[in-house]
């Protein structure tokens, strides 16, 4: 049967009664977790006049899922939170009548937003204005107009899902009213409130720009280059036309000619430099599995791949501040901003995949100059013991002090190494050291951090996934230049020279921000891709594929 139609002046006359009795009880259920103090000292509840609602739109999302159950079946109970919170700021009435002339400035601002690669057939807003009396289609529209807000200024996905980052300071945001604090004005300028919730940083400017040239122009083709043998300039390999052409159809060549004996060289050569400078790949011109493999990555999978970064610059945008350090994992890439530009850059090299460097945002608070080297649990386990049990005199080769659970020295010849029980290892200072002469340190409860490296030579490979977790960074002294002031230069310079392990505190930490994009726009307006070191984007484009 047929549900009958309640009335809005039934509802309004319902929810009145209802709302009363819920503001008599408020005092008592706010505090129903609180202990209650001793009978005798109960204040009195003062008399409360019964409170209606102030308009039947109020009552009508009080009892929304009598009112509009198809609605009400589609909320969760913070986004009829933040519809309620919404209509208060309206003084309850509604805000989509065909005189306010915003639903169509509405429609357009939602069909842009396929430009920031979000979905408008997310938000189907009505075509038509909602009549007098249609209360359930205002709300209806108010909760998509909030919904693309919020997809658009904090993402569409929650990052703590797909790619969870740690913060330091753990204090919570109020997004609810941040939110409201578009939205509410921006019912005066519809253009201006979507403007003002998309993210201004510049590579999100920048990458919706291109994604928005792109999406609307056909697909470039181009067929598989074959696998084989590592190709070195001056070789010859039967695949060098289907090279040839590949880079010709991304832009790399100017156009295609033949070579005598299929020889690898030349403006080929040069292209393939170009093209493994733009993917994060050692740009030596050796065609190898990395190079093929990101040439075989298909035009969509380009194409999706700059809607999942636009997502994650979202998130980005969240967390970025005008003055401090980001890391890209993916790229291995460490930038310094000050004042919102980058004004410095080096490569670094991150966690392999099995051991990945993990996302978080704190503060640089200290410096450790001529570290030793404490073996974590993980490598101590997996790494180092294995090797020790071969052959013991891999301590020694490497430097390597055992010591016990309070730091004192023992013999390693006493030591059972196949049950050797609690005991840790510990590599002193100097040029042997893993850490190499200084270490730049923020809290995190993952014991990871900056420093310098002896393995130079990684940082010219491509990608640069090789350290347990931490990053390695390629001008150390330099960052640490750009980190403290003068004095301070000076007073660590006296400190490593002695050759000694200290402890140096900044007098004002630096914001570091470490995170994971794999497509970005470059200063020439070229996309600059880093391999998916950790193979995210899949998870991440269902995701934002999904219904929900």
């Amino acid at each position: 049967m047929r549900r009958p139609r309640i009335g809005v002046k039934q509802l309004f006359k319902k929810y009145a009664c209802y709302l009363s009795i819920c503001l008599l009880a408020a005092p008592f259920v706010a505090c129903a977790d609180e202990p209650l103090p001793p009978l005798q000292t109960l204040p009195t509840p003062p008399a409360q006049m019964p409170v209606e609602p102030q308009s039947p739109l109020q009552a009508v999302l009080i009892g929304l899922p009598q009112a509009c159950p198809a609605i009400a079946a589609q909320l969760s109970g913070p986004a009829l939170a933040q519809l309620q919170a919404f209509y208060q700021q309206q003084d309850w009435l509604p805000v989509w009548a065909s005189e306010s002339g915003r639903l169509p400035a509405l429609r357009a601002q939602l069909q842009l937003l396929a430009d920031d690669g979000l979905n408008p057939k997310r938000y189907p807003v009505a075509v038509n204005p909602p009549q007098d009396g249609e209360l359930c289609a205002d709300i209806d529209i108010s909760r998509f107009y909030l919904q693309a807000l919020q997809d658009l200024h904090f993402g569409r996905l929650l990052q703590s899902h797909f790619e969870p980052l740690w913060h330091a300071d753990d204090t919570p945001r109020d997004r609810q009213a941040e939110l409201l604090a578009i939205a509410v004005p921006g019912l005066h300028d519809i253009t201006a409130a979507f403007d003002l919730a998309r993210p201004r940083l510049a590579q999100y400017q920048s990458l919706r720009h291109l994604y928005a040239s792109q999406r609307l122009q056909a697909l470039p083709h181009w067929q598989a280059v074959g696998n084989g043998p590592l190709l070195r300039p001056a070789m010859e390999d039967k695949r060098v036309p289907e090279l040839a052409q590949r880079l010709f159809n991304e832009g790399y060549l100017t156009h295609v000619t033949g070579t005598p004996g299929n020889a690898y060289e030349g403006v080929l050569v040069e292209a393939v430099k170009s093209f493994q400078a733009n993917h994060s790949l050692q740009a030596d011109g050796v065609v190898g599995p990395g190079t093929i493999a990101e040439l075989n990555i298909s035009p969509l999978t380009r194409r999706e791949q700059l809607r999942v970064n636009l997502e994650r610059f979202r998130w980005l945008a969240q967390d970025m501040e005008p003055n401090g350090l980001l890391v890209n994992v993916a790229a291995a890439e460490l930038t310094l901003y000050q004042g919102g530009v980058p004004v410095w850059q080096t490569r670094t090299q991150v966690g392999r995949a099995e051991r990945q460097t993990p996302l978080l945002k704190s503060r640089v608070t200290r410096l450790t100059l001529n570290p030793t080297w404490t073996v974590p649990p993980t490598i101590w386990k997996e790494d180092k013991l294995p090797a020790i049990r071969k052959d013991q005199t891999f301590l020694s080769r490497q430097n390597l002090q055992v010591l016990d659970a309070h730091g004192q020295p023992l013999a390693a010849a006493d030591i059972d190494w196949d049950n050797p029980g609690n005991i840790m290892l510990r590599q002193e200072a100097g040029p042997r050291n893993p850490l190499g002469q200084l270490v730049i340190r923020f809290p995190n409860p993952f014991a990871v951090y900056l420093h310098d490296t002896p393995s130079k030579a990684l940082f010219d490979k491509g990608p640069r996934a090789f350290s347990s977790g931490c990053v390695r960074v390629e001008h150390p002294m330099q960052l640490r230049d750009l980190l403290l002031t003068p004095a301070e230069r000076t007073r660590t310079d006296t400190l490593l020279a002695t050759g000694s392990t200290h402890e140096f505190r900044l007098s004002a930490p630096v914001p570091i921000l470490m995170t994971y994009w794999t497509a970005q726009v470059g200063k020439d307006g070229q996309v600059r891709y880093a391999p998916d070191i950790y193979s995210r984007d899949s998870a991440l484009l269902a995701g934002l594929d999904g219904a929900h």
